[in-house]
């Protein structure tokens, strides 16, 4: 239908023409719909548009505000990790350095114990061979002693008198004295 009007148009090009294109298109009824559309779209504008362009302006400076606070959150949670990194590390170096230093105190004290226990059995040793020098003094003394009692008295049998102790004494220690230098 619109179509047969446009030829219509087309085809009269005179005074009439606005008549009718009015009656076909009711000319009124264009301009009233369009003031009220241009009504509406003011109303809109400055009772919907307006607030909600405002709201979506605040969303976007919330979204903005939380972007850039968890760019913060996350800037500073990698500055607290990097730290305790730090940290572990220099935990770690101070535990490897106790064990270190541990291992060489105990190096240095099972030397010491080494040396003490060597020292000691040393001491021993000269003490046991000090003990044994002079239990053999003792012990030739002894002999010594016993053999000029016995000699006193083999001697008195052989000689048929007797002499004084000291007399026999004087002279077995002389004769012992004599053999000892024969050796």
């Amino acid at each position: 239908m619109f179509g047969e009007s446009f030829v219509l148009l087309s085809a009269k090009a005179d005074a009439g023409f606005l008549a009718a294109l009015n009656d076909r298109l009711n000319l009124g009824d264009i301009i009233v719909t369009v003031l009220f559309f241009t009504i509406l779209m003011v109303l809109l504008k400055k009772f919907a548009w307006g607030p909600l362009m405002g709201v979506m302006d605040q969303r976007a400076e919330l979204i903005a505000n939380e972007i850039e606070a968890a760019e913060k959150s996350r800037l500073e949670s990698e500055k607290l990790l990097e730290e305790q990194r730090a940290l572990l590390k220099e935990a770690r170096d101070n535990a490897q350095s106790i064990v270190d230093n541990a291992k060489k105190l105990g190096e240095s004290q099972r030397e010491e114990l080494i040396v003490a226990a060597r020292a000691e059995v040393n001491r021993m040793k000269e003490s046991a061979a000090l003990e044994i020098a002079t239990e053999k003094e003792k012990a030739v003394a002894a002999v010594r002693e016993e053999f000029v009692s016995l000699s006193i008295l083999a001697a008195s049998k052989v000689l048929g008198k007797e002499i004084s102790e000291e007399d026999n004494r004087a002279l077995i220690e002389e004769t012992i004295v004599k053999a000892g230098e024969g050796r």
